[in-house]
Formats: C-alpha cells, structure tokens, sequence
C-alpha cells in the first residue's frame, strides 16, 4: 500500500516544529523523542546511535549556548521503503553565555519513520554552510555540495568539523 504523502508531509512538519520548540527551549527530553528508537544524529563530527545517545548529545550541544531559535525550511520529501528520505535548511540564531551571537546555516539530510503513533527522524545529517556573525561577514564553509535533491551524504561519511 502506497504511503498518504499528504499525511507524512503533515507529520514531518510537526516533527519539525516539536524540534525547533524542544531546542529553544533546551528541552532535552522532547527533543530525544523526535527520534525513532534507534535513530542516528550526526553533527559537527559526532555519531549519535540511539534516542538515550541522542538525548545526552542534546544535553551537551544545546547547553554551550543561552538559546537558539531555529528557522526551518519547508523539507524536500520522497517516499522511500522503509518511510521518507528528505533535506531542508535550516537557520540557526543562538546567544552565547559570554552575550555573543552568531547565525549558522546549512542542510539537514533525513530520513523519517513512523514510530508509536508518530513520525520521527530515523537519520539526521547537518551539513552545515555558514557560521558567523549575523552580518555574514565570515566566508561560506566549503563543505560537500551533493547535488539536487534526494543526493545525498553516504551513509560512512563524517560531518565536518568547524575551525576553531
């Protein structure tokens, strides 16, 4: 039976949403539920394996800040075997505890599944663009350009790591 990409496009949308709300917050439970079971979060050069990994991931990235808003885009979405495959960008606006602030952009490379009633991210690739002042006086990062959409990241490849 063919999957209503009416109903997943609405799911992942509010999927979206509950991620953008449990970081603003810094909520680390709610974001840790935005993922499947054995879902997988990499970031900034880090392999999370598992929703209790993921949770104390969010723990640690989402406390070196003092908030972060996130802008997310509208994702791009195929139907694929075991649920959705989507990228959308994303915009990040994030206060520092030193009273700095930078903006960061870039592309999510997903795959959801619907888990217990919900969709849910079972992968999430960052590859992000920009990171700098909210003037975008700093240069792009040069990161990987997979091409129109479902191109993507391999499954072994890192997520790149910013200079300090």
């Amino acid at each position: 039976m063919a999957l209503d990409m009416i109903a997943a496009d609405f799911g992942i949308r509010q999927l979206h949403a509950r991620f953008a709300d449990a970081v603003w917050r810094q909520d680390a439970d709610v974001f840790a539920a935005c993922w499947s079971r054995a879902g997988t979060w990499k970031i900034a050069g880090l392999d999370m394996q598992g929703r209790d990994a993921i949770q104390t991931g969010c723990g640690q990235l989402l406390g070196r800040c003092t908030r972060i808003h996130l802008v997310t885009g509208q994702a791009i979405l195929v139907e694929e075997d075991e649920g959705v495959r989507g990228r959308l960008g994303m915009t990040e606006f994030a206060w520092m505890p030193d009273g700095t602030q930078f903006i960061t952009f870039g592309q999510y490379h997903d795959r959801y599944v619907e888990e217990d009633g919900a969709w849910r991210f079972a992968e999430r690739f960052w590859s992000f663009k920009y990171r700098g002042p909210i003037d975008l006086s700093a240069p792009l990062v040069p990161t990987p350009d997979y091409g129109a959409f479902p191109g993507a990241p391999g499954p072994d490849e890192e997520t790149y790591v910013r200079k300090a």
